[in-house]
């Protein structure tokens, strides 16, 4: 595979990985301001296209540096790329740029941070194991081969060093996030606290350099959706794992993009959209455990099918509390309780206790309309870009601002199905299919009765 010089390594060292971020900063703060300057000279039309055109130049530059950068700056940037609130919608399509694969590292390095961490190497552990990487992401990469009990497997390998990036580049990235949360004040208006996002990038990262703590998130789910013999989730190794290495078996499958192309079978298309959608509602409502990234890359089909869920470096399980009153909202909504579906958003913290809950309501029915539609719907007569501008605009009206921490991270998975449900085009009664995934919630967690009173 060709490689471009420097690619074999991270760029590390603090002064100079300071550097590349604040000259990135500076270049991305300069359009923006050369942006500003020239509009009092322009017409409505000529801002609108020169502010687009800013916005697409410093997305570009932030995939170039962050390409460059790789280890744990990339990935913030593929946190921040999934950010709907905090960046405008074609920042976001050249972003997911950072999304795709990278170059791997060589398998020398690989070969040596397996014998670091497990205390041999690999080919004194393994009875096979493909040099070439068989999918290489911002912290690390894989690795197909064979135990020698037999079993398939894929060892998931961190880059030597990326650890040692980890507080430099936070440090480094927070200029920038003051600068997109102009972006997002100015174009999105919303108001996105700065601290916040750090501190949930902070914590993102500590949780995916942590492969321990992936394979205990990894067999949380297995047992959580052992029951459901159409999911797929991988089985953890133990004795071949440690806080840099993970073992785990190998799920055999089609990539989420593959079942995604145009020519693939509409039924297939279908079973998979409402399998997703199914298995989304169900962590969020009967679980509190949620798969908090929505990458396609985490997700395969197999030939049954059956869907397999990957990665699970980042999953955010919800206070008891949380999920109880995520699944009376669920309730509230569908029934269109306004009443219920207020209360359980001041439990929630979305709307302070004697806040009237009118409006907030009113955000979530802008965003829960296709539930409300006892109808055959086709998610692609939801355009999520307006809508969510219509929310941002009610909650800016009503000076609404409470962002609980949770949300967060629902709404990014929410944002990951909406674009799945668009992508397949899967038409179904979506509304019957919500208050399937509520009542099977309920009877589950026999939340029926409690919720009805509540």
């Amino acid at each position: 595979m060709a490689r471009k010089q420097g690619q074999d390594k991270l760029t590390t060292g603090r002064t100079r990985r300071a550097l590349k971020v604040g000259s990135l900063t500076t270049q991305v703060g300069s359009n923006y301001l050369w942006s500003a300057l020239k509009r009092p000279f322009q017409s409505v039309d000529e801002r609108r296209r020169e502010v687009l055109d800013t916005h697409l130049k410093n997305a570009m530059l932030i995939v170039e540096r962050s390409q460059e950068l790789r280890g744990t700056f990339l990935k913030m940037m593929q946190m921040l790329s999934m950010r709907n609130d905090l960046l405008p919608a074609e920042v976001l399509e050249v972003l997911s740029v950072v999304q795709s694969e990278v170059p791997p590292m060589p398998f020398a390095m690989i070969r040596e941070q397996i014998e670091r961490e497990l205390g041999k190497p690999p080919e004194k552990l393994f009875a096979e194991l493909d040099p070439e990487a068989f999918a290489a992401a911002s912290l690390g990469q894989v690795h197909r081969g064979r135990l020698r009990s037999g079993e398939d497997v894929v060892v998931k390998v961190q880059y030597p060093g990326v650890e040692d990036t980890v507080v430099q580049d936070l440090k480094n990235v927070k200029a920038l996030l003051q600068t997109f949360t102009l972006i997002a004040r100015d174009v999105l208006r919303q108001k996105v606290n700065v601290d916040e996002v750090y501190g949930e990038l902070e914590e993102r990262l500590g949780e995916e350099l942590d492969y321990e703590n992936e394979a205990r998130n990894t067999e949380r789910f297995g047992e959580m959706l052992a029951d459901d013999d159409e999911i797929v989730i991988p089985g953890v190794f133990p004795k071949f794992t440690s806080r840099r290495v993970l073992t785990l078996s190998y799920v055999d499958g089609y990539k989420l993009a593959d079942i995604l192309a145009p020519g693939v079978d509409q039924e297939l298309k279908d079973w998979v959209a409402i399998k997703y959608f199914r298995t989304l509602w169900r962590q969020v409502f009967e679980f509190g455990a949620l798969h908090t990234d929505p990458h396609p890359g985490n997700y395969l089909v197999t030939y049954h099918p059956k869907l397999g869920m990957l990665d699970f470096g980042s999953i955010r399980i919800f206070p008891p509390e949380v999920r109880a009153a995520y699944l009376r909202l669920g309730r509230g909504l569908i029934d269109r309780d306004r009443a219920a579906a207020g209360h359980a958003l001041v439990q929630l913290g979305f709307i302070d206790e004697g806040d009237d809950p009118e409006p907030m309501v009113d955000v979530f029915d802008v965003i829960f309309e296709p539930a409300y539609q006892d109808r055959d719907y086709d998610p692609r007569e939801y355009n999520s870009v307006e809508r969510a501008m219509s929310a941002a605009a009610l909650k800016l009206e009503n000076r609404m601002f409470n962002s609980p921490a949770h949300s967060v991270f629902l709404m990014r998975a929410l944002v990951g199905l909406d674009s799945y449900l668009q992508q397949f085009g899967t038409v179904t009664n979506y509304h019957r299919l919500f208050a399937e995934c509520v009542a099977q919630a309920e009877e589950r967690t026999g939340s029926k009765a409690a919720s009805a009173t509540s």
